[in-house]
């Protein structure tokens, strides 16, 4: 048959993988055959089944899954970091799994130097290195200290941090203050408009964030619901992760009325208002410990094979689970694949970083694109992938999470509680969407994209489960 005899009738279209394709074909009268095809699942079939058996695994996901859905999230205060983080002096906390300079990406370097220049550690580039190369600076995973920090993550002694509080279960979680996008330190850039931003941020921003928090607390009001606004703001376009437009502004919203009453020069108050609300993701740092706040309920439950942690430091990917405590399971980080700003391209991006995947792993951020499909002219791909990524990513969790509702999907609750042994028996691997920082140290944001983990980290995470269920 000539290619014009093929279009000359009704197409006969054979559809594979989730069935948003298929539907919509259908609902445009299309002659559709679906094939049930999916990529090959992984790992020792006797794994498997050791897995598939355990009999603690149904009862020890469930309970894992309440406690992650139960769990709330209030902002009760703003402090620096050395006030509230157990953290030794000349340390510096990172995102993702633990590495040492030797292996640290150009963005965690550039983000690493810049903190030692902001703390007043060294007073050159160069200074900054030799002390880092000499392990004269600590280096610990924000994970480790409760804390959550978006790309590079650095935290330093002397950076405020939003504090928040799961009024459910107590645990307490930690994140910085964003500091917009462009050259900022989470994306390795260290020149001094950076440190600079970072001085005003201790100086200024965070002292009156502090006051206006506290100030309604002290006068018996109850504190900011934090969890409420990420539910709000998936029902107004935005994600989680990357879509940060309605949730910054309801942040500004709630925090407005007391920001106006500290006891500050009103050139300082301005100042604040106008650096908020020109931020579209200052709700990131308050999105990511509130995700942290729900996954730590989850830890420690022998027999569970949900995720509680996925983080990239730019050059492993690690994940922990609820059944493993705090053991990482690590594989080479991907590069993201999207959109780039400027003259910038593939070979700019440095592989995956950032604690940022927290929000997939709570179930909004990437498995909640089909909330926020305009999050495609940020990090590529179409509006149908949006909603077939989400529709998809059902496919690998344990529950949906009523309180994340998805409007396009019929308010349906957001895909929660990442499987391993559903992530190994289908072969798919999470979906993140994420910000892209240059490979080389001091550029700063080259663009944004899609990535997913290493097949590597389940894999292990899938052995050591076998493991465990086996010896119980």
């Amino acid at each position: 048959m000539t290619l014009g005899g093929m279009l000359s009738g009704p197409p006969a279209i054979v559809a594979a993988g989730v069935d948003v394709f298929s539907d919509a074909l259908r609902a445009q009268g299309a002659d559709v055959h679906d094939v049930d095809w999916r990529p090959p699942g992984f790992g020792d079939p006797a794994d498997l089944a050791a897995l598939a058996l355990d009999p603690r695994r149904a009862s020890a996901n469930r309970t894992a899954v309440e406690r992650v859905l139960a769990a709330g999230a209030q902002l009760v205060d703003v402090r620096p970091a050395r006030d509230v983080l157990d953290v030794p002096d000349h340390t510096l906390l990172h995102a993702g799994p633990p590495i040492d300079w030797s292996r640290a990406s150009g963005p965690l370097r550039g983000a690493l130097i810049g903190a030692c220049l902001y703390e007043g550690w060294a007073d050159s580039e160069e200074s900054a290195e030799r002390m880092l190369a000499a392990g004269e600076i600590a280096l610990d995973p924000c994970h480790h200290h409760r804390t959550v920090g978006p790309m590079a993550g650095v935290v330093s002694p002397s950076m405020w941090m939003w504090c928040l509080q799961d009024p459910v279960h107590g645990g307490q979680a930690y994140c910085s203050l964003n500091e917009g996008l462009g050259k900022v330190l989470r994306y390795g850039a260290y020149g001094p408009e950076v440190v600079d931003r970072l001085h005003w941020m201790s100086n200024v921003l965070g002292p009156v964030l502090a006051a206006a928090v506290r100030g309604p607390l002290d006068a018996g009001s109850d504190p900011i619901d934090v969890k409420s606004i990420l539910a709000q703001m998936l029902q107004m376009g935005d994600e989680g992760h990357n879509r940060n437009r309605a949730g910054s502004a309801l942040t500004l919203r709630e925090l407005a009325p007391a920001l106006v009453e500290v006891d500050a020069p009103s050139s300082d108050i301005s100042a604040v208002l106008r650096f908020i609300g020109g931020n579209e993701h200052f709700f990131l740092n308050l999105g990511m410990p509130t995700a942290k706040l729900a996954l730590d309920a989850a830890r420690d439950i022998p027999g569970a094979t949900m995720l509680t942690v996925m983080a990239r430091n730019g050059t492993d990917f690690g994940i922990q689970t609820a059944g493993t405590g705090d053991r990482w399971f690590t594989g080479p980080a991907n590069t993201p694949v999207g959109l780039f700003l400027g003259d910038y391209g593939p070979d700019d991006a440095n592989p995956d970083i950032g604690d940022s995947a927290i929000t997939e792993t709570y179930g909004v951020g990437g498995f909640s694109m089909a909330a926020a499909p305009a999050i495609v002219r940020f990090v590529g791909g179409t509006v149908p992938d949006a909603l077939a990524t989400t529709e998809r990513m059902y496919q690998l969790t344990l529950a949906e999470n009523p309180a994340m509702a998805i409007p396009v999907l019929g308010f349906r609750g957001a895909p929660t509680g990442i499987d391993v042994l559903k992530v190994a028996r289908t072969g798919w691997l999470p979906q993140i969407n994420t910000g892209m920082a240059g490979r080389v140290a001091g550029t700063g944001q080259v663009g944004a994209g899609l990535v997913q983990p290493p097949q590597e980290c389940f894999e292990q995470a899938l052995v050591a489960l076998a493991e465990a269920a086996r010896a119980a």
